[in-house]
């Protein structure tokens, strides 16, 4: 039965992309520079034919740079895309207009990826058959009241996981593998793990094509998902029904259940690049619609794509109409899907302006921080790009947090047993203040991390000197060479039993310093069951067994599992280790001791310069009434050292924390921990310790 032919109306400019009513649905596009436009609507995500294609008059249905019709009675989960006709003048303008090209549109808000092919859209001419499509999506949700958490940015520890991976392997048990629904079904896991934010792994629709043409012969794709192409859309890959438009519903569902067991939702963001790359790189939606203002191109030639980021391209973010796009998605996700933070990709590539300039005062990174829409939002950065460009500590603006860089490389280099490193690894663990307190920033602008998605698991940092990438189908090029790891003794797996106990230590090493530091810890979903990449620290490409969460580490390694839950609660027990504001090493109001003293092997006599000390110790006061003062210490060196205690009068040390002992005893609950009887104690090699003193707290 042929479909019926809807009639149209003019339209309005406003909103962009698809919206429903009641009467039909409106369509707006943006290109300043097409002059003929279509818009092709179909039966499904797979029609290759479209059952009714609309031509857009410019006299009629034009409003400035904005192509806009109405179709009257048109239903919500229609498919359609776009066509556009225009200058094709790479070189001379950056247009590279298409009149057969099939393109989706910029603010869909649901797309279908089923039939794609990457090639097809690398090359001229008419790729119907393997397009993307876009959906009229279905607004509609019951919130059952459900608004965006606001939990203070120095109660959170964040944990990074990717939606895929966290459920894929069999071993998950989930019902719906690798979905937002799988993900649902751990949630009990990860509100007993304790942490207070999941940061997820991009989860806008990307391009899972896009890979270099030996990896993809591999048979690998792009896996973590930083080669976004529709904004506004949860990945398709992601959802269970993607053919019926249903990731809207199922992104919500996500949302909506992790608030409701007090876990926020942060978005890893890609506004850096897209998946369309350079000039050789698909043509998908921005480069047909009008790629000279989207992205970055030669002043001389504007067939050449300025690539700040490796990946082909660089986002023009802070052209007026970019920059007012990003704005509007950030406010899309935060509004409509109650998203409660963002973490950017390569964040420094934003701040670049015309001819890739760095600018003091970025606008689309002001508009971000000051938009009213996003007051309440976690900003973080990634603040570096791939071209040099370096900002941790100097990041535009106020609100914005970083990845501290600098804190995970000190941190790396002190595990590892490296010399002379005492005065930086303090200034680290206590909240970076030589980067952030002179702007009148706070501790909870350094995100404390040791590893991320990006480099080598907690396990393989180690287990490996260099890192092991073949895998990539790479020849061992890719990924970072610089790890500041340590394989312990052994390349890899081992049945050394002191090389095994060694590898696990320096790991409740990692939870326990991240933990303790002051700022915001994150840590990389696997790393509290010990997950290996077997040394590949570049898993980009690893849609397998490799990368996917081994559900049976669970009880494998229940004793590492066990220390990090009790650390985690050992943080949030202690206000002293949540500071919004800078140490200051002074007295505090009410006590009669400072907020933090300096200790090495003797009490007040850290090794600020001595270059061959591999210890340090503090006393972090209390800042509570009833809350424990702590003394921490943290002997990376190859020998055991005495330290002499300070002395609390009334009170005594218990000891909370010894990763150089046997789990259970590496780690107690307050009401078991054992009396420390001397003011003295032997710290053995590798290991961080932390006392307690006989405070009442609960």
């Amino acid at each position: 039965m042929q479909k019926k032919e809807y009639k149209t109306k003019h339209g309005n400019p406003y909103p962009p992309g698809s919206k429903a009513n009641s009467g039909g649905v409106n369509f707006s596009i943006f290109s300043r520079y097409a002059t003929h436009v279509e818009l092709l609507l179909f039966e499904s995500s797979e029609c290759e034919e479209p059952f009714q294609t609309i031509t857009l008059q410019k006299e009629t249905d034009r409003t400035f740079f904005s192509w806009h019709v109405y179709v009257i009675g048109l239903p919500v989960g229609t498919w359609y895309t776009w066509r556009m006709d225009g200058p094709n003048q790479p070189h001379e303008l950056g247009l590279r207009f298409d009149s057969e090209k099939q393109l989706i549109d910029p603010c869909a808000h649901a797309i279908s990826d089923k039939r794609w092919s990457r090639e097809a859209a690398c090359r001229p001419g008419n790729n119907g058959k393997t397009a993307m499509r876009c959906v009229v999506a279905d607004e509609h949700y019951d919130w059952e009241g459900d608004t965006p958490l606001r939990i203070s940015s120095e109660k959170a520890i964040i944990y990074e996981l990717h939606v895929g991976g966290f459920t894929r392997d069999p071993s998950s048990q989930v019902t719906h593998p690798g979905t937002f629904v799988g993900l649902i079904e751990k949630i009990p896991y990860l509100k007993d793990l304790g942490i207070s934010h999941v940061e997820l792994l991009p989860v806008m629709a990307f391009d899972e094509q896009d890979v270099p043409r030996g990896t993809s012969a591999l048979g690998l794709k792009n896996y973590w998902g930083y080669s976004t192409h529709s904004f506004f859309s949860p990945h398709p890959g992601y959802c269970v029904t993607p053919e019926l438009g249903t990731h809207i519903r199922e992104f919500r569902d996500l949302v909506k259940a992790l608030h409701k067991a007090g876990i926020g939702v942060i978005m890893d963001v890609v506004f850096n690049h897209t998946s369309e790359s350079g000039d050789k790189g698909p043509i998908i939606n921005f480069k047909g619609l009008g790629g000279n203002i989207f992205y970055h191109l030669d002043k001389y030639d504007q067939n050449i794509f300025h690539d700040y980021t490796g990946c082909g391209n660089t986002v023009n973010a802070n052209h007026p109409l970019v920059a007012d796009f990003i704005i509007s998605c950030l406010e899309y996700w935060v509004k409509e899907m109650h998203v409660d933070g963002f973490r950017f990709d390569l964040a420094s590539a934003m701040a670049r302006g015309d001819g890739g300039v760095v600018l003091q005062d970025p606008p689309v990174l002001w508009g971000i921080e000051l938009s009213k829409q996003l007051a309440k939002t976690k900003l973080i950065a990634e603040a570096w790009d791939a071209s040099g460009l370096y900002q941790v500590g100097s990041f535009p603006g106020y609100r914005w947090a970083e990845w501290n860089g600098k804190y995970r490389d000190t941190v790396r280099e002190f595990l590892r047993g490296d010399k002379g490193l005492i005065s930086e690894f303090a200034t680290r663990i206590s909240g970076s203040s030589d980067l952030y307190e002179h702007q009148g920033r706070l501790p909870i602008s350094s995100v404390n991390f040791v590893t991320c998605h990006d480099g080598f698991t907690l396990y393989d940092l180690f287990s490996y000197n260099q890192k092991h990438n073949d895998a990539n189908g790479e020849e061992n090029r890719d990924g970072c060479n610089n790890n500041i790891s340590y394989n312990c003794g052994v390349e890899g797996p081992t049945d050394n039993l002191e090389i095994l106990a060694l590898r696990k230590r320096k790991a409740k090493n990692v939870f326990a310093i991240l933990m303790l530091s002051q700022g915001v810890p994150m840590i990389l979903a696997g790393d509290e069951l010990l997950q290996t990449q077997q040394g590949n620290n570049n898993c980009y490409c690893q849609d397998n067994a490799l990368t996917w969460i081994n559900w049976h580490k669970v009880d494998q390694n229940a004793d590492m599992l066990r220390f990090v839950k009790m650390v985690i609660a050992f943080r949030k027990r202690h206000p002293s280790l949540m500071r919004r504001r800078f140490l200051t090493g002074k007295i505090l109001e009410g006590r009669d001791i400072p907020d933090i003293s300096w200790h090495g092997t003797e009490l007040n006599k850290p090794f600020w310069n001595d270059p061959e000390a591999r210890l340090i110790a503090y006393t972090l006061a209390g800042v509570q009434p009833h809350e424990s003062d702590l003394y921490i210490a943290m002997n990376m060196s190859d020998q055991t050292l005495t330290l002499q205690l300070p002395g609390i009068e009334g009170k005594y040390w218990r000891l909370a924390i010894n990763t150089a002992s046997n789990s259970p005893h590496e780690i107690f609950e307050f009401q078991d921990q054992p009396m420390v009887d001397q003011l003295t104690f032997n710290i053995q090699p590798y290991t961080v310790i932390v006392l307690e003193n006989n405070s009442h707290q609960g």
